[in-house]
């Protein structure tokens, strides 16, 4: 057996098939990845031990962001939606965000919920701290828990309703996204609003969107919509990454008992339908909602908790499957395209963790741009 055979946890394909890096001396082996994965250091290094039947074996894994449809500084986008309300859909967003930087990568969060923008509390800023412009014509995005971070809420007083039609809506959103100055971003996640509207139509047409995951919980309702989602996406020619199921039961704190509130199963039936892996099963836990309104989201609150790593999983998961795609259309994936099925299965036990066009801005209220909405100010406290 060789290094170049063994069959990436996530993707199923080999490493060499994959394109994977591989520099070995005697026992030691350093591989680069195209998902940032510093969890997996000792799983990956038994499974591989296992697997090259040695004892003995240094493992080394680093990241490299695969080739991009970016923009300027921002490598990947992804895309976390749903085409319903109240699944939890940008908490599971900031967790997602942090849990990739938290595994090595360098990552932003837009909050395109112009409406109702909430990323800034979940990530603790405070009220009245405004984004920074050198320039009169951008911003510079405001970091927290190690990313960076921009969102309507920081730009405006939390009284204040954005009471605009879906135009002035999008043209703000191309805004925030172009005239936000990221820093070198392997991912900007995007927390999208819930629907298949606008806003929607807007980042897939006007940005490089690299993928996209769909947040649901297990209630047919919410699978009827998510079902709406996954086809928008991919009418529009983007991949859908996976699907993360919230929600998915709520265990007791006192007895330990399992009660599926909404349900059971319907994350992985619509996987199954669809032909797109399931990310991972999240619980219906205080804990999330307490640590994201406190402005300390699950992953930075207690990132060694159980729920932490299934976080951390699952945006392993969803980068190895942005990678997956980029060399598919790239055409440097040697052999096997990985489908769904393989994407949940080989080498479970080394996955770690729990069963990731420049607008008219001006930060005066100058220049009108293109995009036909209003110019966003800075509001005064």
């Amino acid at each position: 057996m060789r290094v170049e055979e063994f069959p990436d946890p996530y993707l199923g394909a080999t490493w060499g098939d994959l394109g994977v890096r591989i520099l070995s001396s005697g026992n030691k082996v350093s591989v680069t990845l195209g998902y940032p994965a510093i969890g997996t250091g000792e799983s990956y290094r038994q499974a591989l031990a296992e697997f090259l039947k040695t004892d003995e074996l240094e493992l080394d894994i680093q990241f490299s962001a695969p080739s991009s449809r970016g923009f300027d500084r921002v490598k990947h986008i992804i895309a976390i939606a749903s085409a319903k309300g109240g699944v939890g859909k940008s908490t599971t967003a900031v967790n997602l965000a942090l849990a990739l930087a938290q595994e090595g990568a360098r990552v932003g969060l837009l909050d395109a919920d112009i409406y109702g923008p909430s990323q800034g509390m979940m990530l603790g800023v405070s009220a009245g701290r405004r984004p920074e412009s050198t320039d009169g014509k951008t911003f510079q995005p405001i970091e927290a828990h190690g990313i960076q971070a921009m969102s309507m809420s920081f730009l405006v007083t939390e009284n204040t309703p954005m009471v605009w039609r879906g135009p002035m809506v999008s043209g703000a959103l191309q805004q925030l996204l172009g005239q936000t100055n990221w820093d070198d971003l392997d991912y900007l996640i995007v927390d999208m609003p819930p629907g298949t509207g606008d806003i929607q139509l807007t980042l897939s047409q006007r940005a490089p969107v690299s993928g996209a995951v769909i947040v649901t919980t297990p209630q047919d309702i919410a699978l009827l919509d998510a079902r709406k989602g996954i086809e928008m996406f991919r009418k529009v020619d983007i991949d859908v990454l996976g699907i993360i199921e919230n929600m998915s039961a709520f265990i007791c704190p006192d007895c330990g008992a399992v009660s599926q509130v909404f349900g059971s199963g319907g994350g992985e039936k619509i996987a199954r339908e669809c032909a797109v892996p399931l990310l991972a099963e999240l619980p219906l836990a205080m804990e999330i909602r307490e640590q994201a309104d406190g402005g300390a989201p699950t992953v930075v609150a207690d990132p060694e908790s159980a729920i932490s790593l299934i976080y951390r999983d699952a945006a392993r998961h969803m980068a190895a499957r942005l990678w997956l795609a980029s060399q598919s259309a790239s055409g440097g994936l040697k052999g096997a395209r990985g489908g769904a099925k393989e994407a949940r299965g080989g080498a479970k036990e080394a996955r770690g963790g729990a069963k990731e066009a420049r607008g008219g801005l001006s930060a005066r209220g100058g220049s009108k741009g293109t995009h036909g909405g209003p110019d966003i100010v800075i509001a005064d406290d």
